[in-house]
């Protein structure tokens, strides 16, 4: 069995490959400020597209220190599934639905209903 065992060095531990010479990706610092006064420092590559906007740790929003401030879209706001329903029906409408549908499940349990 020991002669099958392997001998050197550790598997995955450790490099053969020195750091001599060797110079790291240019990057650049950008600042990001909160509305709050919150400061966030990000590390980017020197080629890569900055956004305007960046979320902090706390989750708020932070704007460029550097950078102007970002055109806002005119886009409509997504419509979420409860807007749509409101489209298509009253909230008395809804008030019925819900009333017949318990109505229906009190049934199937064999609960007293009253009408």
């Amino acid at each position: 069995m020991s002669d099958r065992s392997l001998r050197g060095m550790r598997l995955g531990a450790q490099s053969m490959e020195t750091e001599a010479g060797v110079e790291p990706a240019p990057r650049q610092q950008i600042e990001y400020r909160s509305e709050d006064g919150e400061s966030v420092v990000v590390t980017f590559a020197a080629e890569a597209d900055v956004p305007d906007n960046w979320t902090t740790k706390s989750g708020k929003e932070a704007l460029r220190v550097d950078g102007e401030t970002p055109i806002l879209d005119e886009t409509k706001p997504q419509r979420t599934h409860w807007d749509m329903l409101l489209e298509r029906r009253s909230i008395e409408e809804l008030d019925e639905t819900l009333e017949g549908q318990l109505k229906k499940l009190r049934v199937r349990r064999g609960e007293d209903v009253d009408a």
